[in-house]
């Protein structure tokens, strides 16, 4: 498939024009093995090494939606895999801090040649299973792995009116959290890899 098609697919589903904006400049070929780049634009999940996958390309502008990024946030990403979703939102998001957590040693170092332009995303090579307190609170938290439950630990970590896009079991949860409350929506039809404890 071609990018051209790809983003046809994007536009019928109705993702916002930031959306396939961000689809169209960023090249998914640098972050899949070299010997899948003609797959690149395939609208579906590509192995990336390591037992994991890249998400499939209308999967991720759906959680990107429901993230509602702009500008000058502090975003956690867990399980950051090939760096691509770091990209996508530090194009939409703006002087945004963009931090990657990635359990898995070698995708963490490939990732972070790859992005070593962009000095506001910071890649870190530990296990987030319970989201990373350390830089805590953030505006945004996507999670891009399947869990069993929702984490509250994870969620403790947002800011106020702060938004959670997690994938558990088989459903894309979106959690907002205002005045401490914490407001959930599910989405169900999904298919990830599981987050490792």
């Amino acid at each position: 498939m071609l990018k051209r098609d790809l983003l046809k697919i994007l536009k019928f589903e109705g993702h916002s024009e930031k959306i396939i904006n961000v689809f169209k400049k960023i090249k998914r070929e640098k972050f899949i093995p070299e010997k899948l780049a003609e797959y690149s634009y395939d609208n579906s999940p590509l192995p990336i090494g390591h037992g994991q996958t890249i998400s499939q390309p209308s999967t991720i502008a759906f959680m990107l939606d429901q993230l509602e990024l702009k500008d000058n946030l502090k975003i956690l990403e867990i399980g950051s895999g090939s760096g691509y979703v770091l990209a996508l939102m530090n194009e939409i998001s703006k002087d945004s801090r963009i931090i990657g957590i990635e359990r898995i040693k070698g995708l963490a170092d490939d990732s972070r040649k790859l992005l070593e332009k962009n000095s506001n995303i910071h890649i870190i090579n530990t296990n987030a299973f319970n989201g990373y307190e350390k830089n805590a609170p953030y505006d945004r938290i996507l999670v891009s792995a399947a869990a069993e439950y929702i984490n509250k630990n994870i969620l403790d970590q947002l800011a106020d009116n702060g938004i959670a896009v997690m994938p558990i079991n088989n459903s894309i949860f979106k959690v907002t959290r205002i005045n401490n409350q914490f407001h959930q929506t599910e989405y169900p039809g999904f298919v990830f890899v599981r987050l490792i404890e």
